[in-house]
């Protein structure tokens, strides 16, 4: 498994599909855990622990509202963290973007955009990740930059 993705609630399943739908088209593997910060925290740390011992590479961490789960993550891990804020609840997401972004010094997370725009690019950003030690993978990550660029006239 390349990426284990960790999600705080099944309500968040509909935006980390944006995550594996790139992934799937870049082939690459992972696995995908509904776990809380709060709710499930004995469980959270078990799924790191194990995911570590399966050769995990990157984390992909998505949440709403108070959005700990990244941080947590983070906490426990040498291996790099990349936090998706969910869009939910009164504020709309802004609650979950501080609450990953806002990290103390020494537990970096990789904060990505609210919603599926910060999906789509969670799987891009563990995929240029990856690639660093997959020459295969990169290869296909340049031909997605060229396609993208054709396709928007750049």
């Amino acid at each position: 498994m390349d990426v284990a993705i960790l999600f705080g609630s099944e309500s968040d399943r509909d935006t980390v599909r944006k995550t594996t739908d790139i992934l799937d088209r870049f082939s690459v593997s992972y696995e995908m855990f509904v776990t809380s910060a709060h709710r499930s925290p004995g469980r959270t740390l078990r799924l790191i622990a194990d995911a570590e011992k399966k050769g995990v590479k990157v984390f992909i961490a998505a949440a709403g509202l108070s959005a700990h789960l990244a941080g947590v993550v983070a906490s426990r891990t040498d291996r790099p963290v990349i936090g998706i804020p969910i869009e939910s609840g009164p504020l709309k997401g802004m609650d979950a973007l501080l609450s990953t972004v806002q990290m103390p010094k020494g537990v970096p997370v990789a904060t990505m955009a609210i919603g599926s725009h910060g999906a789509v690019n969670a799987a891009l950003t563990a995929i240029r990740i990856l690639s660093l030690s997959d020459e295969v993978l990169a290869e296909r990550h340049r031909a997605y930059i060229k396609e993208m660029e054709e396709n928007t006239g750049a």
